[in-house]
């Protein structure tokens, strides 16, 4: 599926709407360029999810838990790993495979890590369209 959007906004309801489907088990492979909205369609989400608390990008802790929502969301930032080695340390196997749903930024650091029934949401910009124009692809 191909998503446009013209505004923050709208890419946080393209967020919203497939945090609402989202199942228990399911990992999100996120990715994009600095600065193209992948935290704002994570809140999204994270409110499709039924999560109240304020949603920021885990950059310095690597992962952020939300319980509170009608499945936990684990959103990990990767951007920061040096070595695959790393997410061992953190246990990320109990998150990837556990009782709520992962969204990961950065993914491709961690591309040997990634299950194969992964999906993949990618975030663009196209300036020739608009500043807050974003072309959202969900895999």
């Amino acid at each position: 599926m191909i998503y446009e959007t013209n505004s923050p906004d709208e890419t946080f309801e393209i967020g919203r709407k497939l945090g609402q489907s989202a199942k228990a088990g399911q990992i999100i492979c996120l990715n994009g360029d600095l600065g193209v909205g992948k935290t704002v369609f994570t809140q999204g989400f994270a409110s499709g999810l039924g999560i109240k608390e304020c949603v920021n990008s885990p950059t310095f802790t690597i992962v952020q838990i939300y319980e509170e929502g009608r499945i936990p969301l684990y959103h990990f930032d990767v951007y920061r790993i040096g070595d695959p080695e790393e997410m061992y340390e953190l246990g990320y196997e109990d998150y990837f495979f556990g009782e709520g749903v992962c969204l990961i930024e950065w993914s491709k650091l961690i591309s040997e890590l990634i299950p194969d029934n992964a999906s993949t949401v990618l975030i663009e910009k196209n300036l020739e369209k608009g500043l807050d124009y974003r072309k959202i692809t969900v895999e």
